[in-house]
């Protein structure tokens, strides 16, 4: 299948951007990403707080249909990726959330303590995964009837189907 849209991955890890710490849950999403006919670069790893926000303005420049983050959704004082994220969000979509939550939390009551948001900036989806491998394939999995519709709608394709 030949990509038709283009997608930017970022992982929000102090650790794995200082290489001390490997990040699995940028190959797991770049490779569902692909699977779904999106082309994709490799994940852009940046240090939790402030740098998560610049690169999501750098990635939102370049107009991708989907930006999937993973990281900086809990309760430690530098996971920030929410903060870093609304300002970007011309809506929100608080149910993609809620149902990822969900889906985690029959697995891993702390699921539930997620912070991450989902939402449009212009015509590009935007959703927050936790930081952990289970935790992405839980928003994965919440994403995988649904990714079509929402970059068909954002496309300007209206059938409610």
């Amino acid at each position: 299948m030949t990509p038709l849209r283009n997608a930017a991955v970022i992982i929000a890890s102090t650790r794995a951007a200082a290489g001390t710490y490997q990040d699995e849950c940028g190959p797991l999403v770049a490779g569902w990403l692909l699977e779904h006919g999106f082309a994709v670069q490799d994940a852009e790893v940046v240090p939790d707080g402030e740098a998560v926000g610049a690169a999501i303005g750098r990635a939102l420049a370049a107009g991708p249909a989907v930006l999937i983050t993973s990281g900086g959704t809990g309760l430690s004082a530098d996971d920030a990726t929410p903060e870093q994220t609304l300002p970007y969000l011309d809506r929100q979509l608080p149910g993609i959330m809620e149902a990822a939550r969900r889906a985690g939390a029959d697995m891993v009551p702390t699921a539930a303590l997620s912070r991450g948001l989902a939402g449009t900036a212009g015509r590009t989806f935007v959703i927050n995964l936790p930081g952990s491998p289970g935790g992405v394939r839980d928003g994965l999995a919440v994403l995988e009837p649904l990714i079509g519709h929402i970059c068909a709608q954002l496309e300007g394709f209206h059938d409610h189907q």
